[in-house]
Order: C-alpha cells, then structure tokens, then sequence
C-alpha cells in the first residue's frame, strides 16, 4: 500500500515539476467554495468539480460538501461521498459548518459532534485523496493523541506546503450554554498543535509559502455581522487568530488563507482578488470554485481567479 501510494506521489510531482529541477514549475489548483443551488441538488457540486476536472489544475479542494439547510442524514452524506469520489482530478475534501457543526436532530437539538464523528467515518477511510488521481496526505489522526481529527489533512507541492483546518464558520462551533463546549475546547487543541506543527515543518524545509483551507475567516474580528449571534459574547476564533498572527509575523514565506463566505455576509474580496497584509493573504471564496495560479519567483505568488478564466 505504501509503495503504491509513494509511486503516486512521484507521478504527480513528476507532472508538476516537468521544467529542469533548477526551476520549480507553476500549477493551478482550484477550491470549490459553496455552491449555490436548490436544496438536495447535487448538481451545482457536480459540475463544478466536472468544470475544474477539465481545466488544467494539479489538484481540487472542496470547502464543504452540502448546503446548510440540507438533512445530515447518512443517506445524503454517502451520495455526496460517491459526488467527490467520482472526481478525475485528485480531491481533498476540507469540513465546512454546514457539513457538521449547524446539524440538528429530530427534537431541534444539536446533533454536531455525532454527525461530525459520522461524517469522519464516512469520508477520511484512509491517507489518499478522493478522485481517481489520488494525492497522498499526512493526516493529523496519525498522532495518537489526535486519533480523531482526520479531516484535518496536509500535503506538499513544490515549495509549498498546504493543509486543511476544520474551522467551522458559526463561530467555531463556540456554544454559549454551559457545559456544552467540549468538541470546541478538545478542536481548539487539536487545531493549536496542527498549525503549529505546519508551520514548523515549512519553516524546517524552507517552503516558500504555506496555504491553509478553512470554513470560517480566522482573521476576521467579531463586527457588525455578528450583533445578532447568540455567541458573540465568545469569539470562538480569538486564540486561532492569535496564533495564526504569531506564526505567520516569524514564517519567512507567504501565507495564503482560503475560507468560505460566510452565508448572508457581504463580501471582504472578489472571486479573484486576494487581499495581502503583509506575508499574509486572504481568499474568500463563494459561490463559483475559484482556480488559483502558483507563481515561481514571483512576488505576487498567487494569482486566483473564478473558475474556467485563467489564473496565469
């Protein structure tokens, strides 16, 4: 299983870096964002990732899976499953709110860690991709302390390192009820010692940049959109956003940030423009997947733009 799935890893960086090895190459990848379309329709998902199989990426990510009104059920879960499995491109899939974290049950109560433990069994069986290009991932669950956290999956490309966060958007999942924040305090921990062990190794190996993929905007403070949340008294990003500010101010590379746009918010950037602070840029991505152009020796670095346009 091993040998087979190191033989993949070569074959596509093989594709990747067909210019001499003194010159890394430039790539695509695309992420598909949320997809707008009539509840229980799959078809908006299915022909984005149709749409991004056709075009010249490297590799796909799919930022959330289903609609938030949608049902949590098995059913829809496993038909989703088979939607990302029949990609030809190699597709990570990174959780969203809506796949997990928004779920209720039949009393109207929450049902998010049951189905978030549901949902890791269904789509994280193993340590490749989806997609009949399948990419091999390093995901958190081989710590044995963080057996659970198989979503949250990194890989490399060239000189850049990406990995994926389950940060849900609802204020990660911070709930104000007493006593009903365990998912959110042990993910909290889980998530400290993901980054920063992702931006150890960048820094170890000397990456040029690192790109993480996320449900909600860790960047973005409580504000005007947020007055009417139950949980604004607890920003359930505070100490994500504290530490992705720590460790990026000490990354000598890039830092590209992809989350989704949160729904009914307005937008902070276009489909194609990411919007740089210093080595840090942000990326929201909506209802269009979004193909995104790595540059070498490039000072821009990345170059996004809606899906089927060119990012070159």
């Amino acid at each position: 299983m091993k040998s087979r799935r190191f033989r993949a890893y070569w074959a596509m960086l093989a594709v990747l870096c067909a210019t001499p090895a003194a010159q890394a190459a430039d790539f695509n990848f695309a992420v598909i964002g949320p997809t707008i379309g009539a509840r229980n329709d799959p078809s908006p998902l299915v022909q984005a990732i149709a749409d991004s199989d056709a075009d010249n990426v490297a590799f796909v990510i799919a930022n959330g899976f289903k609609r938030a009104d949608e049902a949590c059920s098995d059913q829809l879960y496993e038909s989703r499953r088979d939607v990302l499995g029949a990609a030809k491109n190699g597709l990570i899939l990174s959780l969203a709110g809506a796949d997990w974290s928004e779920c209720k049950d039949a009393g109207g109560h929450s049902a998010a860690v049951e189905r978030l433990s549901r949902v890791r069994e269904l789509f994280y069986v193993d340590e490749l991709s989806f997609g009949a290009s399948k990419i091999p991932l390093i995901r958190q669950s081989n710590a044995v302390k963080y057996r659970s956290y198989a979503e949250n999956a990194r890989w490399e490309v060239d000189s850049i390192l990406f990995a994926t966060v389950n940060l849900p958007a609802m204020n990660n999942h911070y709930r104000m009820e007493a006593g009903r924040n365990s998912e959110f305090e042990d993910r909290l921990i889980a998530t400290r010692d993901w980054l920063q062990r992702a931006f150890a190794i960048a820094a170890r190996k000397k990456m040029s940049a690192l790109v993480l993929i996320c449900d909600g905007d860790p960047l973005q403070k409580p504000g005007a959109q947020r007055v009417l949340d139950a949980n604004a008294k607890r920003d359930g990003f505070a100490e994500v956003r504290q530490q992705l500010t720590t460790l990026a101010s000490k990354f000598a590379g890039k830092v590209l940030i992809v989350h989704n746009r949160q729904e009914g918010g307005s937008a902070r950037t276009s489909a194609s423009a990411i919007a740089w602070h210093g080595n840090v840029g942000e990326l929201e991505v909506g209802a269009e997947w979004v193909k995104i152009g790595v540059k070498e020796g490039s000072q821009a670095r990345f170059v996004a733009a809606r899906g089927g346009t060119s990012a070159n």
